[in-house]
């Protein structure tokens, strides 16, 4: 009785990690593609100007960010259990190498909210960035071409 339990615990445990690995496939499907910045806030101030030229890519894992003339490059982790969804972003090549920085994101059909906590070790609570906090509020479009 006790070895059947066992057994089926672990058939149990490796099932619900197949779900989580067809919910993460599942949820980069959906953010797979390029996005362009439609607004952006930082430290409390509309940055959307500073950050309009901005051309963020996503795919299963990685990221690029064209911008200014440079390339960002690096690794994306989701974790779509928390609430809000979480992120973390480590870069691997351009001007955040070796950074590794953590976000909440939203993904509402062809929009893309991201909030990233650009010098702190938590996410941020919201959607949002205050003045005096070193959080980006940005929004993103989905670019079909």
């Amino acid at each position: 009785m006790i070895r059947s339990i066992g057994l089926s615990c672990v058939a149990l445990v490796a099932l619900t990690a197949d779900l989580r690995a067809d919910d993460k496939a599942d949820e980069w499907k959906a953010l797979k593609g390029t996005w362009k910045v439609e607004k952006a806030v930082l430290r409390g101030q509309d940055a959307t100007d500073a950050f309009k030229t901005a051309v963020l890519n996503l795919d299963e894992g990685k990221y690029t960010v064209e911008f200014g003339g440079q390339q960002d490059k690096g690794t994306v982790t989701l974790d779509s259990a928390k609430k809000p969804k979480q992120m973390t972003i480590a870069g691997t090549e351009g001007p955040n190498k070796g950074k590794t920085i953590v976000a909440i994101y939203d993904l509402s059909a062809d929009e893309l909210k991201i909030c990233y906590a650009l010098e702190g070790k938590e996410a941020p609570a919201g959607f949002e960035s205050k003045a005096g906090s070193t959080t980006l509020f940005a929004v993103y479009k989905r670019d079909k071409k």
